[in-house]
């Protein structure tokens, strides 16, 4: 178990004790003052090898418990989370000038999202903190995946969402018996009501940001990829931007293993946003790395609702964290992003929403418009297709045939 050291500002560099502090600096703010996790790296580093981890026999993220802020692995839920498949496409990867694709598919985690590494996390925080209920707000996703984890256990869900959330990750909240509160207004609207509601009925919010454990779940994607390819991880890893906390997971997580010796070089880490909810990449463009993290709020648009955050709260992480990697971000249009998840569906057979294939997107812009050079990418396909079926029908010129049951029809369609 990887006990944290402690929670460091990402703002102001203050450390705080992990039993002192539950969400963000008190000094910086909600915004500015949003924490990382620090564990005896020193120690680890005595402790840790590249057999340690398959050593462990479990196929699930909970592989590098050692790396993780869990205090009680008694409170680890039964559901299978994490080690999901990196496959290889010789033949995508060649069209895109690359040696090598890999294309990580979390759409196979227990509610089919990435989120699923956060919130199995928080869930165990939740318990290890005694507590009776969790909220969150969500575009959906996050919030599907606290009420699927939550399920099993004694904690109550209660979930904020925007009322354009799509339906079927609407549905998914219900089964799993969480109050769903249906917001009328953005999912800054939904963050901000759940935030206060949080505070005035003592619940523990798993919400993006706020919440410091969040980024540790989110960071074993990058510790999977780096296993999966023999610790010889690629070039570059591109992955939808929202809120900015699961990339952020990701450049700390290779981070971390380079700190620990076992990678000999980091990906450069890109955010993919789409062009009409990208405060993100603004900011980023803006930070020249010495002085504070621009702030860029705006009115967001997307088909892709996962990525479409007009104010995310871990602006200021993510761009700190892809400045140091040497990463960036890439802005693509919501037409991009529709070819992107109806050519990985063809060609690869990966169904994504779409702010999944926001990242093959970004990634065949960064290579067709901006001439970047990679052997080797991978792309974090963070959810199911099956969530947004409504982006799908858009993204697919094809229609369906009807006929009756003769064989003559067939062939007269033929």
């Amino acid at each position: 178990m990887g006990q944290p050291a402690a929670l460091r500002c990402i703002s102001c560099g203050k450390e705080y004790d992990p039993s002192q502090i539950d969400y963000t600096c008190p000094t910086c703010g909600p915004r500015r003052g949003t924490l990382e996790v620090l564990y005896d790296y020193d120690r680890l580093k005595k402790q840790l090898s590249r057999t340690t981890f398959a050593e462990s026999g479990l196929e699930s993220m909970w592989r590098y418990l050692p790396l993780l802020p869990v205090v009680q692995p008694e409170f680890i839920q039964p559901l299978r989370v994490g080690w999901t498949p990196a496959y290889r496409f010789p033949v995508l990867a060649e069209r895109l000038g690359l040696k090598e694709l890999f294309v990580k598919d979390d759409g196979q985690n227990p509610t089919a999202s990435y989120k699923d590494r956060a919130s199995s996390i928080v869930v165990i925080k939740a318990q290890e903190r005694e507590r009776e209920v969790v909220t969150c707000a969500s575009t959906g996703n996050a919030a599907s995946s606290l009420a699927g984890f939550s399920a099993s256990t004694s904690l109550r869900t209660m979930i904020f969402v925007p009322k354009r959330a799509p339906e079927a990750k609407v549905a998914q909240l219900l089964i799993y018996g969480a109050q769903v509160f249906l917001v009328d207004g953005s999912y800054d609207d939904a963050y901000d009501l759940a935030a206060q509601a949080a505070d005035a009925f003592g619940w523990y919010n798993r919400s993006a940001a706020v919440n410091p454990y969040l980024v540790e779940g989110k960071k074993t994607g990058a510790l999977e990829l780096a296993e999966q390819t023999n610790w010889n991880p690629p070039d570059a890893v591109f992955v939808g931007v929202g809120d900015g906390s699961v990339i952020s997971g990701l450049c700390k997580g290779f981070d971390e293993l380079a700190r620990l010796g076992l990678i000999d070089k980091v990906p450069r880490v890109y955010g993919v946003q789409a062009e009409g909810s990208s405060p993100i990449e603004a900011a980023f463009r803006a930070y020249d790395g010495a002085s504070d993290v621009p702030i860029h709020d705006i009115a967001a648009y997307t088909l892709a609702d996962s990525i479409c955050v007009g104010k995310p709260r871990d602006i200021v992480k993510a761009v700190t964290y892809v400045h140091a990697n040497g990463g960036g971000f890439v802005t693509v249009s919501d037409e991009e992003i529709l070819t992107a998840l109806r050519d990985l569906a063809q060609q690869t057979g990966v169904f994504a929403e779409p702010a999944g294939a926001a990242a093959l997107a970004g990634l065949r812009k960064a290579v067709e418009k901006h001439n970047m050079s990679f052997d080797s990418a991978a792309i974090v396909v963070s959810g199911n297709g099956l969530k947004d079926i409504a982006s799908a029908r858009k993204a697919v010129r094809a229609q369906a045939v009807s006929i009756r049951p003769l064989l003559e029809e067939v062939k007269r369609y033929l």
